[in-house]
């Protein structure tokens, strides 16, 4: 018995100890961030389409055993909180239903799939940068019990992360492109030609998006030199958020995410009206519902992605901003500086880290509520002609700044440091535009001559294409209603 204890205390060190501990919270957190963010979308899609959205469901669920869950106030259900659990029980009680023909191994493989890389993407993630970790037998109650477990643990530092490893960024990568595998078996199990269409389009998409994906995060690593999450954050904490020394690439990178997690405008992979549902058309219940979290959980597990590498992680400070940011917000930018690692801090920062991925995550909701979806011949003439092209050269060019010095660096002076590799950037634009002017597209969706057709009738014809009943032509609904009786 003791030659296994001194070998579990051999093994379990105090970064083991924090990485399982926000493993644990980070999964749960992230299930219900996903839950809630399928609440957001419908709430933010009925804003814009000026309708109210859920607003009735309360945790009470309307039933008197319950009551005691809900009050008179907003847990009652007028903001529709309850509608999220409400919607998981509705999933859990479906039935199940898988078609005749299907491959049911792989049919039921493919939901494990997709949902498995959603959510260990983030375990490299730095959430809340590094943290003093105070000796474990001081704490109350359970210091004894998990120090006669795996011996004396603290008094030293440790990375708020699932895993401080040396490839995080590379791990994030190849967890990512797993994601695919779950989209083309669903396809190929379903025996559907609708399901087999859709997963034949999310896997191209997938592959050639993460092309221009990679070149962008290239140009990021050329600048910082590392691929050491949190060593990305500490040069933008020094450096200033990459964003500003890389905004194409910041841009490119967001439309490669866009695509990869099949986020409209590239959703063609489940266009209603072309393929009913796409490669989980067959799919119903828990594991129609893995699908559906598997996508909001990626949409999570990018954002923060993004924010790691172009909006600085955990770093947020307001202080530079005069009469207000130094006297209101000077605090918030002690808190999120690295050499700051108490617990306050710590918790601090993951407040913020996620803040700006629940911001950047309605962002996308947005976009797909106000853009239209494209043709899939269009989605992949974007990335092969366009993304993939234009972040070869900014890689290219971001090359060439490294070699001759011209990376940002904290001993320049104010925003000076940005002056070249936005220079840079507005190279690459305009020389973009000015190559799409001398050879413009060819490809642009024109309308075919139809001989006969109101749009395109004979020369001696006369068609009218505009509306001639009285009730089409009338603006105000209620008014148009009412006859007029002549007096």
């Amino acid at each position: 018995m003791e030659g296994i204890t001194d070998w579990i205390q051999s093994l379990v060190t105090s970064q083991l100890l924090v990485s399982a501990l926000v493993l644990g919270i980070g999964v749960h957190v992230i299930l219900i961030v996903v839950a809630y963010l399928v609440f957001l979308e419908r709430k933010i899609s009925s804003y814009i389409q000026d309708r109210i959205g859920p607003n009735r469901v309360g945790f009470d669920f309307g039933l008197p055993f319950l009551s005691f869950l809900s009050t008179k106030g907003p847990l009652k259900g007028v903001l529709g909180l309850g509608q999220p659990l409400a919607d998981g029980i509705k999933f859990l009680v479906k039935e199940d239903y898988a078609p005749t023909k299907a491959d049911k191994a792989l049919f039921t493989l493919a939901p494990m799939l997709i949902i498995g890389p959603a959510l260990i993407g983030f375990v490299i993630i730095p959430w809340g940068g590094y943290w003093d970790m105070p000796y474990i037998g001081d704490i109350p109650l359970l210091g004894g019990l998990i120090e006669s477990l795996a011996g004396p643990l603290g008094d030293e530092r440790v990375l708020i992360a699932g895993a401080n490893v040396n490839v995080g960024i590379v791990y994030l990568l190849a967890v990512a492109s797993l994601g695919v595998y779950g989209v083309t078996l669903g396809g190929w199990a379903s025996n559907s030609k609708y399901s087999f269409l859709g997963g034949l389009r999310a896997t191209a998409q997938m592959i050639s998006y993460e092309i221009p994906l990679g070149l962008s995060l290239i140009a990021v690593l050329l600048l910082t030199g590392t691929v050491l999450p949190q060593a990305i954050v500490e040069y933008q904490v020094t450096n200033g958020w990459l964003v500003i020394a890389q905004p194409v690439a910041c841009v490119l990178f967001f439309i490669a995410i866009l695509a990869e997690a099949n986020r409209a405008p590239f959703d063609n992979a489940e266009a209603e009206q072309e393929l009913v549902g796409g490669y989980h058309t067959e799919y119903s219940s828990m594991r129609f519902a893995l699908f559906f979290l598997a996508e909001y959980a990626h949409m999570v597990t990018s954002s923060a992605f993004w924010v790691l590498l172009f909006f600085g992680g955990y770093h947020f400070d307001l202080s530079g901003i005069p009469l207000i940011g130094e006297p209101l917000f000077g605090w918030l930018g002690n808190l999120t500086d690295p050499a700051t690692t108490g617990i306050f801090a710590v918790l601090t920062k993951c407040l913020i880290f996620l803040g700006k991925v629940v911001f950047i995550i309605c962002f996308q909701m947005v976009i797909r509520w106000t853009l239209p979806r494209l043709r899939y011949d269009q989605i992949m003439m974007l990335g092969w002609q366009t993304l993939i092209p234009l972040s070869l050269t900014v890689v290219v060019l971001t090359s060439v700044g490294v070699y001759f010095g011209l990376a940002p660096h904290a001993n320049d002076m104010g925003v000076l440091r940005f002056v070249p590799m936005l220079a840079m950037n507005v190279v690459v634009i305009v020389g973009f535009v000015a190559f799409q002017t001398v050879f413009p597209s060819s490809t642009k969706n024109r309308r075919i001559r139809m001989y006969g057709s109101r749009f395109f009738a004979p020369d001696d014809a006369m068609v009218e294409t505009t509306p001639s009943n009285p009730m089409a032509l009338e603006d105000r609904p209620h008014q148009g209603t009412e006859q007029v009786v002549a007096g």
